[in-house]
């Protein structure tokens, strides 16, 4: 017999209840039983990134998560960026910038810079690059994420700026 456990999961806002083996992944979680496919699965050994979430903040494998471990976080995925139809300015700024190509690594790229510029809203160029490097992409060549995700600092700065004078 299976051992399975109802467990609930805080995911871009919204509770969501799924019942669970203890071996199945926060990704196979968030794709097969909830329906949100923006988290791709790539390698599925924590080595891509094309799977990265956030959660409570931090730019997370989903593969490498068991769904159980989750259950007590708040959960946040590339479907809570944009909102009613409108790209989020991370989202522009990749489309401005040309920081995709096929698409597939896009979303743990979103995920890994939303959280990273959370963390680190001054980075620099340098930086941006580093934390970049956690992630794989076959197509772009990594200059133009980098250019998009520092386009985005600068406007967040911008605007931070402008709302405090």
């Amino acid at each position: 017999m299976t051992d399975r456990h109802l467990i609930v999961l805080t995911v871009n806002g919204s509770e969501h209840e799924a019942v669970v083996e203890p071996r199945k992944t926060l990704l196979d979680v968030l794709r097969h039983d909830l329906g949100l496919t923006g988290a791709h699965a790539g390698c599925e050994h924590g080595v891509c990134g094309a799977c990265t979430v956030l959660v409570d903040g931090e730019p997370v494998r989903a593969c490498l998560v068991f769904a159980v471990q989750a259950e007590d976080a708040d959960i946040r995925t590339v479907e809570s960026l944009g909102r009613d139809g409108e790209l989020a300015d991370l989202q522009q700024a990749f489309r401005e910038h040309h920081g995709l190509q096929c698409g597939f690594c896009t979303p743990g790229f979103l995920m890994l810079a939303e959280g990273f510029l959370a963390q680190q809203p001054d980075a620099d160029r340098d930086e941006i690059r580093e934390a970049v490097s956690a992630n794989l992409c076959r197509c772009t060549g990594y200059q133009t994420i980098v250019d998009a995700i520092a386009a985005t600092a600068a406007r967040r700065r911008d605007t931070e700026k402008e709302a405090t004078k």
